[in-house]
Formats: structure tokens, C-alpha cells, sequence
């Protein structure tokens, strides 16, 4: 199978997706690196080639207004991503927490149905390969820290002062 992909610059470093033949997000992230997204993807959705494109239609427009303020502008972006049943449906999940609403592994577990599966809630974040568009940013420690991110605590910082910001505007 051959994806596509594209890095656009955003004020926080070049944002690369890569995309299926339909469009579908399959990795995505902060950084210019295609060879560090690659790895990420499901083998099962793992292209075979990728072709870069100055432009992935509704992917590259998200990202640019999500950028700009417009931080709903990802909402309905089709990602394809596998694995088992908890984290399909966790990463399912992370799509409902609002912007500027940041929630705990705790509440995110529950959320997700299993209160008691918090390793697991954080799990499925640390192995979500379609960053932004499943806003794994929005979730932080108990007391309310940052807690990791695969692009770097500043990026998920910017992420949440961006969109605590632009929802109080």
C-alpha cells in the first residue's frame, strides 16, 4: 500500500501527517522525521511506500487552523489506527475530551470504562501514533502535571495553553 505524507511548518515545529489512499490519518507528529512516524503505524496498516504531497486536502487544512485557533478544526479527521479492543476504543475516546479540557489518566480510564485500568488508559495514550488528531495531549497526571508526550512536554504545553486560550476567548 502507499500513503502519503506532508510536514507543514506550525509555530511549534514542522508537523508531519501520513495519510492512507483515503485520506485516512495513520501516524502523525511534530516533527519533519517521516522515519519517526513510520515505525508507529500498526503492522497491519504499515505502508509499503510513501510519497511525499505539498498537500493533503482536509489533513493539511486542519492542521493549519488548528494552528491558528480553530482548535475543533480537527474533529473530523478520519484516523485508522489498530490494536486490541481497549486501546481502539480509548483512542475513540481521547476524541471526545474538549479542547481546553484537559482530563486525568484517572477520569480518562473511567471515561474510557475501565476506572480501574489507569496504566492501561496511559498505555493506549503512549502508543497513540495519530498525535493531535487523537489529542493524547489533553490528558495529564493526577496532580495535574504534563506527565510524558512522544514530541516533547514543551509541545504538549503549547498544545494546552493554545487551546485553554483559544476556548476562552
Amino acid at each position: 500500500m502507499t500513503a502519503y505524507s506532508t510536514t507543514a511548518a506550525t509555530p511549534i515545529g514542522p508537523f508531519t501527517a501520513v495519510v492512507d489512499a483515503d485520506g485516512a490519518v495513520l501516524a502523525s507528529g511534530w516533527t519533519a522525521d517521516l522515519s519517526a512516524l513510520l515505525p508507529v503505524i500498526h503492522s497491519a496498516l504499515r505502508p509499503t511506500a510513501v510519497d511525499e504531497r505539498a498537500d493533503l486536502g482536509a489533513v493539511t487544512r486542519a492542521v493549519a487552523a488548528f494552528h491558528a485557533g480553530e482548535v475543533t478544526a480537527i474533529d473530523d479527521i478520519v484516523v485508522r489506527q489498530r490494536s486490541g479492543a481497549f486501546v481502539e476504543h480509548a483512542w475513540d475516546v481521547l476524541r471526545t475530551v474538549e479542547p481546553g479540557r484537559p482530563v486525568t489518566y484517572t477520569e480518562y480510564a473511567d471515561l474510557s470504562g475501565r476506572p480501574a485500568a489507569v496504566r492501561a488508559a496511559a498505555m493506549a495514550c503512549a502508543r497513540n501514533a495519530a498525535a493531535l488528531f487523537v489529542p493524547c495531549h489533553r490528558v495529564l497526571r493526577l496532580d495535574g502535571s504534563l506527565g510524558g508526550f512522544r514530541w516533547g512536554l514543551a509541545v504538549k504545553e503549547w498544545l494546552l495553553s493554545h487551546e485553554a486560550h483559544t476556548i476562552s476567548s
